[in-house]
């Protein structure tokens, strides 16, 4: 078993993962930017560090900081939590070269399913459902403008190195395109430092459905069910629940098939997510693979039993799996709300400062993921998000009511925040009867 772990993140999250590894007695060091001295995660931690600057790329995404941290500190692992450098296979690789354990898959597989277009051949090569698009990498906008008129308008552009929404645009027609293109490329200079493009067919208001997978070091793959992620803005998630409605027993289990057949094709280790675009009528395709652990987890964790975050642990101290497949059965329903410090009304223009009053709500069947207190200034710097509330139920409807009343009850004071707005959303008679897909808070 790993000995001390170094947490390269921040927020919640990165107390997240202090508490799993309190609890298998695991030692912890915190990293932290100036801007982050009395973060609730360094204070957790047995060991913080100052790793520079309040911006990301002089802290959170400076690499040589974060191995020299781990490095003085004697961890023996790295966890990257998610965002920052939690998908970067440079960072993963100078781990390996540095004889550090990174908690996640291998530097060669982040850099093979980071690539949207070499991971999507892989996905065609397993036999795997995916959405119509390019097969080689863009850079200029007249070859991407070929490639849609063959894949077809509408067309999704994106960037092949990212996610969480970045370098993305859609193009109904060739009129559109080059501007649509020009604008998603800079966006993704921007985000990534990568100018790779790659098109798809635009598939009209989808779900989006994801499948989290846990893999050994021993060639062992289980998928611990679905989440469906359809209410989101701007391609970022709003609400997540599992399982989803729109699935049938059948329908799951030929997911599910694809996401372990996936996996193994990639030759892919610890915990992962793969995503899906699923139309009305049942078809399915392949979006992409995270290969980290995700915001919404709680809702897995709630559904099946299982810690995440203890599960990277193990299988990145080299021990198989402890069930199979057929172990893995749903319980419930869970639905997690993200509370983000913005003003709906304002454009969801983000609202950091000091929080001058906090009630969390609690109960049988709640849960809160956060590391703020009362007192705390949320710096603007980063990502909004200040919580995840998360609710466990026997039912769909029972776990939006219970949904409602933490919503109701939740207080926080100084801040801009989006709970009035997650409270409408519960409210709205489609997405209490299920009738949502990516395009829900458009026309919300």
């Amino acid at each position: 078993m790993l000995k001390k772990v170094l947490i390269a993140n921040r927020g919640e999250i990165a107390v997240r993962i202090i508490r799993a590894c309190r609890e298998m007695n695991i030692a912890t060091v915190a990293v932290y930017s100036e801007a982050d001295k009395e973060a609730l995660h360094t204070q957790l931690a047995d060991e913080a560090i100052c790793i520079g600057p309040a911006a990301s790329r002089d802290s959170y995404l400076n690499m040589a900081e974060i191995i020299s941290a781990t490095m003085v500190s004697g961890a023996d692992a790295v966890h990257p939590g998610f965002g920052f450098l939690s998908e970067n296979s440079k960072f993963a690789e100078l781990c390996e070269q540095c004889h550090i354990t990174f908690i996640g898959p291998p530097s060669s597989v982040i850099r093979h399913l980071g690539n949207k277009a070499e991971a999507r051949n892989t996905m065609l090569a397993a036999g795997v459902p995916v959405i119509p698009g390019s097969q080689e990498p863009l850079y200029h906008a007249a070859a991407g403008k070929m490639a849609a008129e063959e894949i077809g308008y509408p067309v999704m552009i994106k960037a092949a190195m990212g996610g969480g929404g970045k370098g993305m645009r859609m193009a109904a027609s060739a009129e559109e395109f080059e501007m649509a293109f020009r604008t998603a490329q800079e966006e993704a200079k921007r985000a990534f430092g990568d100018a790779m493009m790659y098109i798809e067919h635009f598939v009209e208001k989808p779900r989006h459905i994801e499948f989290q997978i846990l893999a050994d070091q021993y060639g062992n793959v289980v998928h611990l069910g679905e989440r469906d992620c359809s209410i989101q803005r701007c391609h970022q998630k709003l609400i997540e629940e599992s399982p989803s409605m729109a699935l049938t027993e059948e329908l799951r289990k030929r997911m599910g098939e694809a996401a372990v057949r996936a996996a193994k094709a990639a030759g892919y280790v610890n915990a992962g997510t793969i995503e899906f675009l699923l139309e009305k009528s049942g078809a399915f395709y392949f979006m992409e693979m995270n290969t980290r652990i995700q915001v919404e987890h709680p809702v897995t964790e709630w559904v099946t039993g299982l810690d995440l975050v203890k599960e990277q642990l193990r299988i990145a101290s080299g021990e198989k799996l402890g069930y199979r497949q057929e172990n893995i059965r749903l319980d419930g329903h869970a639905i997690e709300c993200r509370i983000n410090a913005e003003n709906p009304k304002k454009g969801f223009c983000p609202s950091p400062g000091k929080i001058t009053d906090l009630y969390l709500p609690g109960g049988q069947g709640i849960r809160i993921d956060t590391a703020v207190y009362s007192g705390y200034t949320v710096p603007p710097y980063y990502d909004s998000m200040l919580a995840k509330l998360i609710v466990h139920a026997g039912s769909r409807k029972e776990a939006i009511a219970k949904m409602k009343c933490a919503l109701g009850e939740i207080m926080i004071e100084g801040v801009d925040t989006n709970i009035d707005y997650q409270y409408e959303i519960m409210n709205h008679p489609d997405y209490q009867i299920g009738n949502i897909d990516i395009e829900f808070i458009e026309r919300l």
